[in-house]
């Protein structure tokens, strides 16, 4: 399914839906990015010139770290099989400063959607590339005699021997077979260690060296199942048009490409600081270009960051969105807040969506034959202690259960093997009481749920 069909199939509520099966709440924020995604397909459907007006409505996600704002961003960009990146704020730094130059941000897009977008070529030539491979190994297997008066009908394609080994091959009657192949020569991959903000002169020097050996084959002995998957892959990269490819790759980060900026409010300068803002405000306005619209370029060519879809977000503890620089604000204009979640949040991450971290714990014990069943009343215990834990520690949301968890269940994935055995004929029970004894005692002192929970 191209990506403009999956958007034409996709209104703001069923992306709302969509986004619920794995997010809790904070139905605020997954509106404005429906609306935002929805735009997007809907300006794509404008003729051109009414298009090329429309900017997208960038977004600031405002709101405490753990109540979901990167996974909106992140199911966001899945749904809608658009390229997407998620970077830091702080790994940047004003240029002649140490740290990386921001258009980094857009070359790291553009490789994620080549990569992305090559995947999918490979995928829809699978059948074509299976059928290359295996006349490919049926040509080693049945080698011809070298007879320049070789009729026209005794040709090896034509051979009833050729078809009774096409089945043999299809069938795996000879997966253990071995044979020598030829095979494309692996590139070279080269690791440069350059200074930050010379990404760019990295990349072409491991081009050069990717290059060299290109078009080179070496002999290789194998079975002739790994044969066919060798020769597949080969022959599906074969299949690929790369130039083709690179322009599609320009193409769909231009249209279709979503930018998640996370920490945004690390580079806000704050009033009552000194010293140590020395390239906050420069971070900025290296950001702005990028979030107005210009060109940067890539090793597929010059890319027009125009219509990329900038989503950034912060905690904004100590800072506050118009602490950021006019002209920035003014390229986020949707503000969205998402709320500090509740112990009734922390039940429903638990159990509502889907493989959740119940679920998850229960996949992995039933590995060992341990069937665990987690009860509504330990739930509820687990839920209000992660609140109550993140009420008078350091907040961090719903990363707070997956600490919990393990530690609940530490014991039992220890012993699963013998758990297993103890209880074969009924459920172990994750309850109330198993709860309070496990984890009851850390939360309740202060000092010591700050170092293990």
């Amino acid at each position: 399914m191209s990506h403009m069909q999956i958007e034409k199939s996709l209104t703001p509520g069923q992306i709302v839906k969509e986004l619920d099966r794995h997010i809790i709440g904070q139905s605020e924020a997954k509106r404005s990015v429906a609306i935002a995604l929805r735009n997007r397909w809907r300006r794509m459907q404008l003729p051109q010139e009414m298009r090329n007006e429309i900017t997208p409505k960038n977004i600031l996600m405002i709101g405490p770290t753990g109540v979901g704002k990167t996974e909106i961003a992140r199911r966001l960009a899945k749904l809608s099989n658009a390229p997407f990146i998620k970077v830091e704020a702080t790994k940047f730094t004003e240029v002649g400063y140490v740290g990386r130059d921001v258009e980094t941000i857009i070359r790291d897009l553009v490789e994620t959607g080549f990569k992305m977008l090559r995947e999918q070529e490979m995928e829809a030539g699978e059948e074509r590339a299976k059928s290359a491979a295996v006349e490919r190994v049926l040509d080693v297997l049945l080698t011809p005699a070298r007879n320049d008066s070789e009729s026209q009908a005794d040709k090896p394609e034509d051979s009833a021997t050729r078809v009774l080994f096409r089945k043999k091959v299809l069938n795996g009657d000879m997966d253990d077979k071995e044979i020598e192949i030829d095979v494309s020569a692996p590139q070279v991959g080269v690791e440069i260690m350059a200074p930050p903000g010379m990404e760019d002169m990295t990349s072409q020097i491991q081009n050069m060296f990717s290059n060299l050996g290109q078009g080179k084959s070496n002999k290789r002995k194998m079975k002739v199942k790994d044969a066919l998957k060798v020769i597949q892959d080969e022959e599906a990269h074969n299949l690929i048009n790369m130039d083709d490819l690179k322009a599609k790759a320009v193409e769909a980060v231009e249209q279709n490409g979503i930018v998640f900026i996370d920490e945004i409010d690390k580079v806000a300068k704050r009033q009552e600081a000194g010293g140590g803002d020395v390239s906050r405000e420069g971070v900025q306005r290296d950001l702005l270009p990028l979030i107005e619209g210009c060109t940067v370029s890539t090793k597929y060519g010059m890319l027009k960051t125009d219509h990329i879809l900038f989503i950034a977000s912060g905690a904004f503890h100590l800072s506050k969105p118009s602490d950021l620089i006019p002209e920035l604000q003014g390229r986020l204009p949707i503000r969205v807040e998402l709320q500090a979640l509740t112990p009734n949040d922390f039940k429903r991450i638990l159990t509502e969506p889907s493989a959740s971290l119940t679920e998850q714990y229960k996949a992995l014990l039933g590995t060992e034959g341990l069937n665990v069943e987690f009860t509504e009343d330990g739930i509820e215990q687990l839920a209000q202690t992660a609140f109550k834990v993140n009420e008078t520690t350091e907040n961090i949301g719903a990363r707070r259960l997956h600490t919990m968890m393990e530690r609940l269940l530490e014991k039992v994935s220890f012993d699963a093997e013998s758990l297993a055995t103890q209880y074969s004929e009924k459920p172990l029970q994750i309850n109330g009481p198993f709860v309070d004894e496990h984890l009851g005692e850390i939360a309740q002192d202060e000092d010591l749920s700050r170092f293990i929970l």
